[in-house]
């Protein structure tokens, strides 16, 4: 039975690859902004270590490895955010969620649990955007938080290999979630949930990730939609 630690459990991609690790029997440690989403959670995994951590304010992180028993297998970075704005209007406060709920959070934690991801020449997974691939007009807070994402990736995949911990980053493109349908609010557009991938199928990448033997690695992978059919 391995152990997954997991942001983003609450909703769309992260609860969809909660569901499918506890489904297959193996062993899950949730982080939940509040106690109110700690109870909800502990009532949909009964089995799971649920620990209260807001990633809005990544300080609540800090210790918090010392919370967990034992070794790692995989620590999923699936939470997060998004406030699309031009940058004519970006508010402060806007700008300073998306940073540390995408970012600096994945930061800390991920600082937090690499002594149990060495112990068990684990892997770390960032679900990131196609948004840290591209920016459009609109997205700049979002796009510059999970740029930034990919860069914190980068560097500790490079600096965790001589630990044998692997590290892979995972670009979905629009995906049928409750976050989707607020971007889509936000942009005055109509939502049509059959036109973007479903969470599951990000959820089927995540999991070839985490299964491939132990002399592979995937540094990279992204998830399109397939072209509609005629």
């Amino acid at each position: 039975m391995r152990t997954h630690v997991l942001t983003g459990a609450t909703s769309g991609i992260g609860a969809a690859l909660a569901r499918a690790l506890a489904e297959r029997g193996d062993r899950l440690v949730l982080l939940a902004r509040g106690d109110e989403a700690a109870a909800a959670l502990t009532a949909d995994f009964s089995q799971a270590q649920v620990l209260v951590a807001d990633l809005a304010d990544p300080g609540t992180l800090n210790g918090l490895g010392r919370q967990i028993d034992g070794p790692v297998d995989s620590l999923l970075h699936v939470a997060g955010v998004v406030e699309l704005s031009p940058v004519s209007r970006l508010r402060l406060h806007d700008w300073e969620e998306q940073l540390a709920v995408n970012l600096t959070s994945p930061a800390v934690l991920t600082r937090e649990l690499l002594p149990h991801l060495r112990a068990s020449r684990g892997i770390a997974v960032f679900v990131n955007s196609s948004a840290g691939l591209s920016a459009s007009a609109g997205w700049s807070s979002y796009a510059a938080s999970k740029f930034g994402l990919r860069a914190l990736a980068d560097a500790l995949r490079a600096e965790e290999s001589e630990h044998g911990v692997r590290v892979t980053t995972v670009y979905p493109s629009r995906t049928a979630t409750p976050m989707q349908e607020k971007v889509h609010e936000q942009e005055g557009s109509a939502y049509d949930a059959s036109r973007w991938l479903r969470a599951e199928t990000v959820v089927s990448t995540v999991l070839h990730v985490l299964d491939l033997p132990a002399d592979a690695t995937i540094p990279e992978v992204t998830v399109r939609p397939a072209p509609a059919r005629a």
